[in-house]
């Protein structure tokens, strides 16, 4: 052809097979690349995290001591004291990643993120409740914030519903609902005394501070369950994004695959609040960043978790190395680094007509 654009090249695609055909699934070759280098770059994050504190140690020196060459005062403070904040962080950034990601392909929007439509706000209510109105342990506040997250995501897709959800009334209740729940927190602290409102206002800040191992196993034991179950239905999210028609023509059980992700993600999003409080843009910022290094259409749900544990383990680095001897909450990282991040967004999406 002449006088036209050359043809586009197409993207570097890749079948995988299992013996006998039984499994077949395509791999985008750049896609699979930012997977694995977000991977490398939150497990690098997760060592210096294990390395920083009063006493520092390198890389290399917490490698070593992982793999058992470390002194016992190495092993005490690495295994004990610092790997479960990483592996905290590690966790509870994948989970807010992932969650992100399902909302935001769920509604069509990337302002659909649980911290907006009042999914986190959910969880935070039924954590101070458990704190403020039962005086809870740590065991009761975290399934406070599970619990919490369920009944508001039941109570949002409830109200959403009109023949089938839509995504944008999806998020216009989740925003008003989060309103409402935000008012609702701040009730619940002029109630409190002055010891559980310590408490609870150091919760609401969402830090990494105190991670223990008691935190790292139920975390870990849900992420192994929900994360293979949401990862699996990564291509009919990606088939719903365009459009409920669509999907319906190509087989997808839209209304129950729909239920059982947003199920996976609420679940998710409220065990990543009972862990660490409510660390705020992580799941509205990680998702996004994901899909600009992929370039690939879909929900990108693993690469959103990968980028979800950079954030949060970077974010913790920043927090405790670069105020000097102040040290900050994560959480106060990630909402001033996600407040910038969302007003950019929100130019974005005006200047190309989305909102």
């Amino acid at each position: 052809m002449s006088g036209g654009r050359p043809p586009r090249r197409g993207r570097a695609v890749r079948a995988v097979r299992t013996p006998g055909g039984l499994l077949s699934v395509r791999v985008e070759s750049r896609t699979a690349l930012v997977l694995l280098l977000l991977l490398a770059a939150a497990l690098l994050a997760g060592v210096v995290v294990i390395g920083s504190g009063d006493y520092p140690m390198s890389p290399g020196t917490v490698l070593t001591t992982l793999t058992g060459g470390g002194s016992p005062a190495q092993e005490f403070i690495v295994r004990d004291l610092r790997l479960p904040r990483a592996l905290v962080g590690l966790l509870v950034g994948a989970c807010l990643g992932i969650g992100g990601a399902v909302f935001q392909s769920v509604t069509r929007n990337p302002l659909g993120s649980p911290d907006v439509i009042g999914f986190g706000q959910g969880a935070s209510v039924g954590a101070l409740s458990a704190i403020i109105l039962l005086h809870g342990g740590a065991a009761q506040t975290a399934l406070g914030a599970v619990v919490g997250g369920l009944v508001t995501g039941a109570a949002i897709y409830l109200l959403a519903w009109k023949r089938g959800v839509h995504g944008y009334r999806l998020v216009l209740v989740g925003v008003g609902a989060a309103a409402m729940l935000t008012a609702v927190t701040q009730y619940l602290i002029t109630k409190a005394d002055l010891v559980d409102a310590t408490r609870a206002v150091l919760w609401m800040t969402g830090t990494l501070d105190g991670a223990a191992w008691s935190q790292v196993w139920p975390l870990l034991v849900l992420c192994a369950v929900l994360v293979p179950l949401t990862l699996s239905g990564g291509r009919r999210l990606r088939m719903m994004e365009m459009g409920d028609d669509a999907a319906y023509a190509l087989g997808v059980p839209v209304q129950r695959t729909r239920i059982l992700l947003m199920a996976c993600a609420v679940l998710l999003v409220g065990a990543a609040t009972a862990a660490a409080g409510p660390i705020t843009f992580v799941s509205l910022s990680a998702p996004q960043l994901a899909r600009r290094l992929t370039r690939a259409p879909g929900p990108n749900l693993a690469a959103s978790a990968a980028m979800g544990a950079l954030l949060l383990c970077v974010a913790d680095l920043l927090a405790t190395r670069a105020f000097g001897d102040r040290q900050l909450p994560a959480g106060v990282v990630t909402a001033v680094v996600g407040g910038v991040y969302l007003l950019w967004l929100l130019v974005t999406e005006r200047r190309a007509g989305r909102i």
